[in-house]
């Protein structure tokens, strides 16, 4: 074999070699890319999911907020509500309160008034020696029909005619201008056993309390049902 023979030959082998390295290049290059794709593609959707993610658990979050600010406007909406409610129910028992001043200005019913109230009370109390107490403005009224109420009393509950001490410390007297937010009674009596221990209020500002205690469910009822 000649020189020109074997340099043919090492010429194909060399053409041979440089063709297999590109394919083996093509080849790795196909791969890579396609690993790169594979990658990427994975890395893609693994962003999406977070997003995804992201996106939901803030939509929780908004939804919840939302929930919790209706939550609270309704609250806020019933406070109200209940607010006006009790402003009516008091404004109700305010003129209520302010009626009952005038019952003392007509002297015959208010006479007749005082002396069923403190035989209520002598019957609650049941007691042989009471205290009474009254206004100092009702003093005169009291004694004039202290006796009758005594009698009345004693038939009623068939006992003894019962000793009633008027105490010298009086009830608060009607609110005038000069004190129209202090202490005041609108009339009636309160007695008490001789030791304190047993206290029956019979004011009317009392019975108005207990009226409008046991009234106010239907009170409510009628008003807001």
């Amino acid at each position: 074999m000649n020189d020109a023979d074997v340099s043919k030959q090492i010429q194909q082998m060399v053409r041979f070699i440089r063709q297999e390295a590109e394919e083996k290049a093509n080849e790795i290059a196909v791969s890579s890319e396609e690993e790169f794709n594979i990658e990427k593609l994975q890395l893609v959707e693994a962003e999406k999911k977070k997003i995804r993610q992201e996106y939901e658990r803030k939509e929780k979050q908004v939804e919840i907020r939302k929930k919790i600010e209706y939550s609270m406007q309704l609250n806020a909406s019933r406070i109200k509500v209940l607010q006006a409610q009790d402003d009516l129910v008091t404004s109700m028992k305010e003129t209520a309160a302010k009626e009952l001043l005038h019952v003392s200005h007509d002297s015959h019913a208010y006479k007749h008034l005082l002396k069923d109230l403190i035989v209520q009370s002598l019957l609650r109390l049941k007691e042989p020696a009471v205290l009474l107490r009254c206004r100092r403005e009702d003093l005169e009224l009291v004694e004039s029909i202290l006796h009758s109420a005594k009698h009345e009393y004693a038939e009623k509950a068939n006992v003894h005619h019962p000793d009633i001490v008027v105490d010298d410390i009086f009830l608060p007297s009607a609110p005038t201008h000069h004190n129209a937010h202090g202490l005041y009674c609108s009339g009636g009596v309160v007695l008490a056993s001789r030791d304190g221990k047993i206290v029956f209020e019979n004011t009317l500002d009392a019975r108005l309390d207990v009226v409008f205690r046991k009234k106010l469910p239907e009170i409510r009822k009628l008003l807001f049902a």
